[in-house]
């Protein structure tokens, strides 16, 4: 039986610049391909080539950090993905992933970072993750307030981020902390906090 090819848009070391576990160690496998199509994604998840379980261990093998960020793309959608995860989990890597919400995450995952798109808020309306270790939501339009409560009733977690959106190289951060404000003036409801991506303010990946 052939192992299984994987569509991969790149596989590299940095540093997570983003979340709770901003600055920690990571590996990130990025998959291509996606069921949304937003158009400020900065990933260009169809230019992807096709690697195979060992040749994407081989990879892997190449870093230091045991901390595996499995993203995209979506990585839900991913075929036969469940066959690399229990590999990476049989060598003992933590795995963690960075996924659109839309659909269910395999049991290998030991941390979920979701970002919900409010361009398809009517999707997360009829499905999406009931639970998230973080929830960080893109600030690109003016009725994100509305979709933040949305999420909050749909995907319980202990984290939530607002990011700003970034387009033609600026990002709207004075809009994003606006925001920030005005959900955290809310009585009795979730803590919001600020994600900016810090990678790119350093010129790493």
């Amino acid at each position: 039986m052939s192992e299984p090819t994987y569509r991969i848009v790149e596989i590299f070391e940095t540093l997570q610049g983003e979340g709770y576990n901003t600055g920690m160690p990571s590996v990130f496998i990025r998959f291509g391909k996606c069921n949304l199509a937003c158009h400020w994604c900065d990933t260009n998840y169809n230019e992807f080539g096709f690697m195979s379980l060992s040749q994407i261990m081989q990879k892997v093998h190449q870093f230091a950090a045991r901390n595996i960020i499995i993203t995209g793309g979506e990585p839900t959608i991913q075929p036969q993905i469940e066959i690399l995860l229990n590999q990476l989990k049989s060598e003992s890597y933590f795995i963690a992933i960075e996924t659109n919400g839309l659909k269910d995450v395999p049991a290998q995952i030991d941390y979920v970072a979701t970002s919900p798109k409010r361009l398809y808020a009517q999707a997360y309306e009829k499905r999406c993750l009931k639970r998230a270790d973080e929830v960080r939501i893109v600030v690109d339009g003016d009725d994100v307030f509305d979709f933040c409560e949305q999420i909050e009733q749909k995907i319980q977690s202990p984290r939530y981020y607002l990011s700003p959106c970034e387009h033609h190289g600026e990002m709207n951060v004075l809009q994003t902390i606006a925001l920030l404000g005005k959900l955290n003036a809310r009585v009795a409801k979730p803590h919001w906090q600020l994600s900016i991506q810090t990678h790119k303010l350093c010129g790493i990946d």
